[in-house]
Formats: structure tokens, sequence, C-alpha cells
């Protein structure tokens, strides 16, 4: 966060009132010197004015880490991951080189989350939107500007000039209250920058998932047509044989053509979702060309823990901490504008005015030119008073806005209670599925296939039971590896859910995900 910084930080040589004027070429000359000239009094009053606001609020500096420090924080304690701000000249010389070394190797899904937090130009852009704020809360710590106005009416001798120098002291009485709205509307912002970080790792993760898994299962579909080819050449030899009638025959190039089917989609599905994590991945040119992993991570050995959860949940999350300081930000502002309210502007100055002319001299001759000057001080004050409402309707906003924000808090925080329990309740549900299907029924289709092969062989049966147990087994196995990469995807949620990020609520296929690849085979009936 941009860090405070003394007076002298932001002003040097101006320390306020009462005191030595350090102006090049005037070193040591005294505000109170006699004779002073009006061009020096005016630039006193406003040196005067700017270490009034000095000393009133402060000022703050920038961060050497633009803000990121919370963002930061959550990359490396709960995704043990870095994140680098892009300067001018694009992304760090150092973040290059890991990615360009991560993307040597087939991908890990901590890999892919760390390139994407790398190399994504709309984190970079998070990143600088962050920054604009940054520096709209150091401007907000600043005091106002002086007002110099100057005005001259006629030219030569016969002039007569108006010199004002004024500030708002409205705004330099509530600078720290002000300071303070912005310091906390800066933490909100830091936090959704930290809950940006959370939300894209979140989804190059769950993309990871959905890419291996459209591998897996076209990998596993190329491996039936495979089968399937071979069972449909065999039947058409047979049926020249005279071993097998055109019915068989004809169910048995049925399949294949199915399965055919399947797999083009498949290889579809495959291409679009390796394309969605290209995207949130930031890659173009030859970093296209990445490797992933032939299948899935296995189970873990151990599960999360569901204890304390929602309390975790509610310490963590980083969108509920950027509303509760979005939240502390309006309580200030309702408050500036209930003493504010009723005088809107206050403005005070120190004013000078100087006329200068000629008259000629009197007498036959004429004598000689005489020049008059006078020169009269003065102090302004402006003063805006709404007549018509008396503030209360920049009171009444306020305090709408105020309670607007409660109620937005308040619902942030129960909907992040259930969605942590309904990630927990997904997460331990898909396990419980991944592993029936792994242990229990991936091992009933293999035998029923070895079995219905076994009979078949000893022509003990038809073509049309092989067929429709082949389906089963091809339905079976694609639901294994999408069940798995549903595992994986409530694991992420469940992350996100803890610490913020968002969930994806169910939404395991992706946004674009069609039906599975292997649901026509379950409808398919023997005959075609």
């Amino acid at each position: 966060m941009a860090r405070p910084c003394n007076q002298t930080d932001a002003h040097p040589g101006l320390t306020g009132m009462g005191r030595t004027l350090a102006a090049p070429g005037h070193a040591g000359r005294t505000e109170r010197a006699p004779g002073e000239p009006v061009r020096w009094r005016l630039l006193r009053t406003a040196t005067s004015l700017m270490g009034l606001g000095l000393a009133l609020g402060g000022c703050a500096s920038f961060s050497p880490d633009a803000g990121l420090s919370v963002a930061g924080g959550y990359a490396s304690l709960e995704l043990r991951k870095d994140i680098v701000k892009a300067d001018d000249q694009g992304i760090a010389p150092t973040a290059e080189t890991r990615v360009d070394a991560l993307l040597r190797h087939p991908l890990t899904a901590d890999g892919a989350v760390q390139v994407a937090l790398l190399r994504n130009r709309g984190l970079q852009a998070a990143f600088n939107d962050l920054g604009v704020s940054e520096a709209q809360y150091v401007q907000a710590t600043l005091p106002p500007s002086p007002r110099l106005s100057i005005t001259q009416w006629g030219l030569g001798f016969n002039t007569e000039i108006e010199r004002s120098v004024a500030a708002s002291v409205l705004e330099l009485v509530t600078l720290p209250a002000r300071a303070e709205i912005a310091r906390q509307r800066f933490g909100a912002d830091q936090y959704n920058a930290a809950d940006q970080v959370l939300r894209l790792a979140g989804e190059a993760r769950r993309q990871y998932y959905r890419t291996v898994a459209a591998n897996q299962a076209t990998a596993f579909l190329e491996q039936a047509l495979a089968g399937a080819e071979s069972a449909s050449t065999l039947a058409k030899q047979l049926g020249e044989t005279g071993a097998l009638n055109k019915l068989e025959q004809a169910r048995e190039h049925a399949f294949y053509s199915e399965l055919g089917a399947q797999l083009a989609k498949a290889r579809v599905q495959q291409r679009a979702e390796r394309e969605r994590l290209t995207r949130l991945l930031g890659l173009w040119g030859r970093d296209t060309e990445f490797r992933l992993p032939n299948g899935l991570p296995p189970l873990p050995g151990r599960l999360v823990e569901g204890r304390a959860i929602e309390a975790e949940a509610m310490t963590k999350r980083a969108d509920v901490q950027a509303a509760r300081f979005e939240l502390q930000s309006l309580v200030g502002q309702f408050g500036l504008n209930q003493v504010s309210g009723f005088v809107s502007v206050f403005d005070v100055g120190f004013a000078n005015r100087f006329s200068q002319s000629r008259t000629l001299g009197s007498g036959a001759e004429g004598g000689a030119p005489k020049v008059d000057k006078a020169s009269l001080n003065g102090f302004t004050a402006d003063l805006v008073i709404p007549v018509y409402d008396f503030g209360a309707t920049a009171v009444r906003g306020a305090r709408e806005s105020y309670l607007a924000s409660a109620n937005r808090l308040a619902e942030r925080a129960v909907n992040a209670r259930s969605e942590v329990r309904e990630a927990y309740q997904r997460y331990r549900g898909q396990y419980d599925i991944t592993r029936h299907y792994r242990t229990s029924v991936l091992p009933l289709r293999r035998t029923i296939q070895d079995q219905t092969l076994l009979q078949y062989s000893g022509m003990l049966l038809d073509v049309t039971t092989l067929i429709v147990d082949a389906r089963a087994r091809i339905l079976s196995n694609i639901q294994a590896i999408e069940a798995q990469r549903d595992f994986w995807i409530a694991a992420t949620d469940l992350k996100a859910a803890t610490v913020g990020g968002g969930f994806s609520g169910g939404n395991f296929g992706g946004e674009a995900a069609g039906g599975t690849p292997g649901t026509s085979l379950a409808v398919a009936t023997p005959g075609g």
C-alpha cells in the first residue's frame, strides 16, 4: 500500500507558516521583511496554505511494489505462485525465462497456473487499474492547490492590476478524513486485484483439467475405434465365407461408424478445450505448441478436512475483504457529508489591487508628468450554501450508498458461507463417485467384456450382445474420465470458495461444452 511521507518529501524547502522561504535566488529571506513586494506576499500566502494542508493531513507516496502487496501475498501463501507486473517494455525477462522453462516440459496443473499468472494480459490490465487507483489515493492525500488569479485593466501607465491567491479551507480541514476514505478505497481495490489473481488461477486450473480430460477421452475412443475397425473387417470376411449373416455384419459396421462419429466430436471438443486453455495462459506463436500429460492425475490419498471451512472463508475470502474496505470508505464518506453538507465550498485567500496612472503637469509651458500609484491589500472569501436543500440530498445519498454497501457485504458473507459448503459437498461427492467408477464399475465392465468375448468365440452369444456390451464399456470409461475431471475441478472450486476467485457451481463441463463424447452411444439401439 502507498506509504505516508513527511512534509519535506513532497515540498522540500517549504516548511510551513512563519519560517524561512527557501526559494531559488532568495535563500534566507524572511517572510516579514520590511517593504516586501506584493508578489512575495502572494507566494508566502500560497506556501502557508500548502504548509497548513501538509500539517493537517500529510501526504502519501507510491509504494515500491505498485500496490501488489495484497495480491502477491495471496499468490504466495495460498497458491504458492509468483506474480510480476509488466513494465513499459513488456513482461520482465526473468518471468519470460521461467515461462520458457515451464513450457519445455509437459505442463502440470501448477505449471499452467504459473504461466497464466505471468503471461495473461488481462491480469496485467488489472494490475494497471490498481496503479490508477494508487495514483488517485496519493492525489487524494495531497492538500488542495492554491489558485492564483491575475486581472489587468488598461495598458501602459494607466493600469489597474488585481491579484489574488486562494485555497479551499473546507478541503484543508477535511483533508485527513478524505485521505482516510481514499486509503480505504485503495485497500478495497487491492483486494479486488487479489481476487482477480485468484480468479485467473482457478479458471486456468479448471480449464487445464478439462483439456487433459478431453485428450484422455479422445485417446480412449481412438483405441476403441481401432478395436471396432478390426471387428468390422472380421465381420466382412466372415460374411464372405457365409459364417456371418448380413444383419450381424450390418450391426458391426454400424457400430464402427457410430464410434467414428463420436471420435470426430471428441476431437472437435479436444481442440476447443485446448484453445480455451491457450487463451487463459496468454500464449501465442510457437508457445501454443505446449505439451500436456496423457491423463489426469490420480485421486489424492488424503482429502481436505471440512471443519471450520466457513470461518476460514470469512477471514480469507478476498472479495469479502474488499467489500469490508468499501463499506469503511462509505462510512467515512457518510460522516464527511454530514459535516460538510450545509457548506459545500469555503475558499479564503489574500488579494491585492494595484493601480498606476500618469497626469501631465500644470502651467503655460507644461510640467513633468506625474505618476500616481496606489496599492490596496485585502482578503477574499467564497462561500456556497445549498439554500434549496441545505445539504440534505448529499447526506441522504451518502446514507443510502452506505446502507447498500452494508447489505452487499452481508449478502456476500452469506453467499460465501453457502458456496464453501456447496463446494465441499461437491468435492466429497465427486471423490466418492470417481472412486466408485475406478474400484467397481470399470472392473465389472472389464469382466463382462472378457466373458462376452469368450462366449462369443464359443458361438454361445450373437454379435448383438457383444456390441451392446462394447457400447456400455465405452460409455463407462468415458464417464469415469469425466468423474475424475469433475473431482479435480471440485477441488479447485473448494479452494476458490475458501480464499476467493469464484467457483464454477457445478459447471464442470466448461462454458461451451456440449454433450459428453459417449452419450449417444448409450441411447443407440443394437439394431441401429
